[in-house]
């Protein structure tokens, strides 16, 4: 099942794409697709009433859609977690898992306009597949228990001004929190129709040139671990999203890409996850 959120920022209208795409208007099961949504089973009681026909018809066509999940609590990622990146940059493959929080501000919609910071001299993408979390996990036994606390999943474009991350001293979270730093979606895509997230083929595009094609099956660290891991150090909460890492292809990887500048387009894709457009404005 696919997710989604229509409409301007801070008016988005909650929506259901059925198996022909064909989107259905969410409101009469909830007011947005949120922590409080995942948490009370919203999926599965959205799944009944659309086989039901008991959820209206809606023309999406032209409106803006959001990030399918309202304002997540935090963003969590992890870096360094493909072995083709590592490589790229020049960095040995880590033992554990990269961890490094991002502003939950930074999250809009899939096909927003994406700010250049003042004063940034390389930003710069990065294809990810976002994990979106359904229930709490703290200290999960397993990594299978993974499964039970994923509510689905989506794309992120985890955007990063390199010299702020790595020139200005400190972490890695200066490079990583400006705003509009993180399109997310256009769908949160459920787990059964996801299928293997180990599986996913991913590319990004800059003004139509390939820059990244990779696959999920090349992380260093898979999902089960990431949320299993993660776990252990902290409280994940419904409507928490998890950024895994990117593949190689990236403007401060072993290779001659420019960082973007004002008016770049970006396309990013996965399979079964849709499709993201943004072009690069200047803040």
């Amino acid at each position: 099942m696919r997710l989604l959120r229509v409409g301007p920022p801070g008016l988005e209208r909650p929506a259901v794409l059925d198996a022909d795409g064909i989107a259905h208007d969410l409101s009469p099961l909830t007011d947005d697709i949120d922590g409080a949504f995942l948490a009370d089973g919203g999926p599965d009681r959205a799944r009944t009433v659309l086989a039901d026909g008991l959820l209206p018809r809606i023309e999406i066509a032209g409106q803006r859609i959001g990030a399918p999940v309202a304002r997540p609590g935090k963003v969590v990622c992890v870096g360094l977690n493909y072995v083709d990146h590592a490589a790229e940059t020049a960095t040995p493959p880590p033992a554990e898992p990269v961890v490094f929080m991002k502003a939950a501000n930074t999250v809009v919609g899939p096909d927003d306009t994406v700010l250049i910071p003042r004063t940034s001299a390389k930003t710069d993408y990065e294809i990810e597949l976002a994990i979106v979390v359904g229930r709490t996990a703290r200290y999960l036994d397993s990594e299978g228990a993974a499964d039970e606390v994923v509510a689905g999943y989506a794309i992120a474009d985890d955007v990063t001004e390199r010299a702020f991350q790595h020139e200005r001293g400190g972490q890695w979270d200066k490079g990583k929190s400006c705003e509009t730093f993180n399109p997310l979606g256009p769908w949160l895509v459920t787990p059964d129709e996801v299928g293997d997230p180990q599986g996913l083929a991913m590319r990004l595009w800059v003004n139509g040139e390939p820059r990244q094609d990779g696959h999920t099956k090349n992380m260093i660290f898979g999902v089960r671990h990431i949320v299993w891991y993660l776990s252990q150090f902290m409280v994940l909460e419904p409507g928490d999203v998890i950024n895994t890492g990117t593949p190689a292809g990236v403007a401060f990887g072993a290779n001659d890409f420019p960082y973007l500048r004002e008016g770049d387009v970006v396309e990013v894709e996965i399979d079964r996850l849709g499709r993201q457009r943004h072009v690069l404005g200047q803040a």
